[in-house]
């Protein structure tokens, strides 16, 4: 067994620290598991159904220590409340939608045959759950797996620890059996080897593209479903005939929100050339509103990141950008120590796609900004990535935006909106963001296999 300690970003200081689980008991755990998923699964749909609902009401019975635990976790600033508003969400849409989501597909119901198509269980659904929104992204597979029949092994991040047990205490308080959602502190040894030898069914794994190849390597020949949201380096592109305002207020807010820790964050923006000018001035002083400073204070806007080699990774791209020519607009704030977790969020002109800083998954409060001449070169700069999750698009034109949509290599398109996750959207992505589909309609089918029915009767 080895000793997992989380780092608080606020001050460095060790916040609460659990042993891994041997392997041994690692495979116990797994094996309850699968004996616990046949009785889970032969309860009613709508006993499922509730039981997650009152997990979800006792998680949001507590939102003030929510936002403290995961200020002192990852350094969100408490001011934005925690995250229960989006968990919500996603349980209540997910509950809502699960009775037409699986219900069995009939081909025929006749005299002579009876030909369906049933949604069934995997079996024991694993989910590793990253730290940046640890609630939000751990219940968009828990919510669905359990509701489908599913048990559930959780492995939540080292930075977020305490939310993995807080989901846990929460589902087994409303009702769920302690073997039908377990959450374990599992090394990546331990992990990859519950994988290699099937000891689950599934495997969903929010994380960084290497992580990724590490669980498709562990899973290989098992023929274990992997379903893998990975990085990102999300675009937004703003139209000759945009919104400039709510432009940019809404990308600066995408590009920076949670220390620009986000998945579908805003890291990159190409701006109509007739725009761009004032579209850099507004994000400037956007940029230089923010209050960076210690997250346990209602005042500060900006906590730090949740480690400091996170920022010591957006720090190195800043530098090499600016050695390269470009200009970095925002000065370093007061609580920016150069070498912590504390970091300014940035504004950079002049760059390129010869940059790291506009290749490379930066995951913090950077943001590039390059002028462009039409809807072509923007396409053409939009796809010019390792990484397609989402895009945001500013325009009056909704038809020409769809078009541009359809040319774009990205799980998501939006309009006038982004950094935003619609529980009745599929969320998925491309190239080395990962492959997938999670919530909606379909996050069902991914977590069932089809099992079909040829009954004839007479």
């Amino acid at each position: 067994m080895g000793r997992v300690q989380l780092i608080s970003p606020i001050d460095g200081s060790v916040y609460i620290e659990r042993d891994t689980l041997s392997a041994e008991a690692a495979f116990n755990a797994a094996a309850r598991a699968q004996a616990a998923q046949s009785d889970w699964a032969a309860r009613p749909l709508e006993e499922r159904i509730e039981l997650v609902r009152r997990a979800d009401a006792i998680i949001g019975g507590d939102t003030e220590r929510m936002a403290l635990e995961l200020a002192r976790q990852m350094g969100r600033p408490i001011r934005y409340g925690g995250e229960y508003s989006g968990f919500h969400e996603r349980v209540d849409h997910m509950a809502n939608i699960a009775a037409e989501a699986l219900a069995p597909m009939v081909v025929e119901e006749s005299s002579t045959f009876r030909r369906m198509i049933k949604r069934v269980p995997w079996g024991t659904v694993l989910v590793i759950a990253p730290w940046n929104y640890p609630y939000m992204t751990a219940i968009n597979t828990i919510a669905p797996a359990l509701i489908a029949g599913n048990t559930v092994i959780l492995k939540h991040a080292a930075q977020t620890l305490q939310v993995g047990e807080r989901l846990a205490e929460a589902f087994h308080e409303a009702g769920v059996p302690k073997d039908v959602i377990q959450n374990l502190v599992l090394d990546h040894a331990t992990t990859s080897d519950l994988l290699s030898e099937r000891a689950v069914d599934y495997v969903n794994f929010t994380g960084s593209v290497e992580g990724g190849r590490a669980i498709e390597r562990a899973a290989a020949g098992t023929f274990v479903p992997v379903s893998t949201e990975l990085g990102g380096k999300d675009p937004g592109y703003v139209r000759a005939d945009a919104d400039l305002e709510a432009a940019v207020d809404t990308l600066m807010d995408g590009a920076m929100f949670n220390s620009g820790q986000c998945c579908c964050g805003i890291e990159r923006i190409y701006v109509h050339r007739s725009l761009y000018d004032t579209f850099v001035e507004k994000a400037v002083d956007w940029a230089e509103s923010q209050v960076l400073g210690d997250p346990l204070s209602p005042e500060t806007t900006m906590g730090p990141m949740a480690h400091v080699r996170f920022a010591r990774e957006v720090r190195t791209q800043i530098e090499e950008a600016v050695a390269a020519g470009a200009t970095a607009h925002v000065a370093r704030m007061d609580a920016d120590d150069d070498a912590g977790a504390y970091l300014t969020p940035h504004v950079l002109t002049g760059v390129t796609h010869d940059m790291r800083v506009m290749r490379d998954e930066s995951f913090g409060p950077v943001v590039g900004i390059m002028p462009v001449d039409d809807d072509e070169e923007a396409i053409r700069l939009m796809n010019d990535s390792r990484y397609g999750l989402t895009a945001s698009i500013w325009s009056a034109d909704v038809e020409a935006v769809e078009r541009i949509g359809d040319r774009l290599e990205t799980g998501t398109v939006f309009l006038n909106r982004c950094d935003y996750l619609d529980p009745a959207l599929c969320w998925t992505g491309c190239k080395e963001t990962g492959r997938g589909a999670g919530l909606s309609a379909l996050g069902y089918h991914a977590l069932t296999r089809p099992k079909s029915f040829h009954l004839r009767i007479s």
